[in-house]
């Protein structure tokens, strides 16, 4: 993607603007790659684009996203070439609004998606090759998912750890029988879906059971070790219980990722730890995985941010979604899929509507109480 140049002026008029703390009939000028005046009303310039009464919010900032993984493997016995998935995967995102993606790929193996590890090498190589070019649409980052209980975790994150694009790092634990996977016959049916044998699957569960009592403790403390005094924002992922959130709290991580109880949110909100909470959840009605109801979350005030998880588009509808149903306001909603997870990422320029931003911007008609993303723009220039 080419920036237009820095005299080159842009100007959205007759839109509802989506600002941090109302909602205003008005007018957008963009100078270059920034935003440069907010103003009520229409603009009568000739060069003005009429939006027709469409929402302008923020482009969209995704924190968390497994989408790369779906274009990889779009079928479970076929894989797509890296880099041509990445580029699906870029233009999915920025059709639905998403300008800044923190793309989460997995380090460390637990047996079953040995596959993950790969996508995650050739993930990193095709960023580096392709983040400068102007050919993706979106921003990219990087979201480093570290299994703690895996055995190759800690030699897989240190090639790693101090690229330029790792804007965060989350510790996981996906052993059976704990967070997201506590309910053993349901791993079992997983597993089993994935076409392991039972006598396979038990021997797994068995061997990653000795394997998390043995290497869970020291591969966490090496990881916040090794992250520790960095701008890398360290988050927690998949918490249970009120003991999980605090050892996280007392070793210095402020971000918890996709609570499974509201109990856990709860504790981390109490303790001033950004909540992230799933997208997804929110369209669908409820979590895939049995946890707790994403509305919930939101409706007790219990999360901060929204993530895609697995479907870029569910963000602008979730967004809204939450501002009709969870008792919150559209800016207020907005704000989970904007400007909270840009400041939790450190990305201090982009995440409202405000002179001086980047002009990342997002047009939204809402059909039938559907919200659309029409036309997005990234620093300026139209991207979708």
């Amino acid at each position: 993607m080419t920036s237009p140049g820095v005299n080159h002026e842009t100007i959205l008029t007759n839109a509802r603007l989506v600002l941090p703390d109302e909602v205003i009939d008005g007018t957008v000028v963009m100078q270059g790659s920034v935003i440069r005046e907010i103003s009520r009303g229409r603009s009568s310039l000739p060069g003005a684009a009429d939006l027709a009464g469409d929402f302008l919010i923020p482009g969209i900032v995704d924190v968390h996203t497994d989408n790369l993984e779906r274009q990889v493997q779009p079928r479970s016995n076929a894989r797509w070439p890296s880099r041509s998935a990445l580029l699906a995967h870029d233009q999915q995102c920025a059709a639905a609004g998403v300008t800044t993606v923190l793309d989460a790929l997995c380090l460390g193996d637990l047996g079953f998606d040995k596959d993950r590890i790969r996508t995650f090498r050739e993930g990193v190589a095709d960023l580096d090759a392709l983040a400068g070019t102007g050919l993706l649409k979106s921003e990219h980052f990087l979201h480093l998912r570290c299994e703690m209980p895996a055995q190759d975790v800690l030699s897989l994150v240190d090639p790693v750890a101090d690229h330029r694009l790792v804007r965060m790092v989350s510790l996981m634990d996906h052993s059976p029988g704990v967070g997201q996977y506590a309910n053993l016959d349901r791993y079992r049916a997983l597993r089993r879906k994935d076409g392991h044998s039972d006598e396979h699957i038990e021997r797994q569960i068995g061997a990653l059971t000795e394997q998390r009592a043995r290497l869970r403790a020291p591969n966490r403390a090496a990881l916040l070790a090794r992250f520790a005094g960095s701008d890398v924002a360290m988050a927690s992922h998949d918490d249970e219980t009120e003991e999980e959130v605090l050892e996280n709290f007392t070793d210095g991580i402020r971000i918890s990722e996709f609570p499974v109880t509201l109990a856990a949110a709860q504790v981390a909100r109490r303790h001033n730890m950004w909540v992230i909470a799933g997208a997804p959840n929110i369209v669908r009605g409820g979590s895939h995985s049995g946890n707790v109801s994403a509305a919930e979350l939101v409706r007790s005030g219990a999360a901060d941010a929204l993530a895609s998880d697995y479907v870029p588009a569910a963000l602008v509808e979730a967004a809204f979604l939450c501002a009709r149903n969870a008792g919150i306001t559209l800016p207020q909603a907005v704000a989970m899929v904007t400007d909270t997870p840009a400041r939790m990422s450190g990305l201090h320029d982009r995440g409202r509507l405000e002179a001086g931003l980047r002009g990342d911007l997002v047009r939204v008609r809402v059909h039938e109480d559907l919200p659309i993303a029409r036309q997005v723009w990234r620093s300026g220039e139209r991207v979708a």
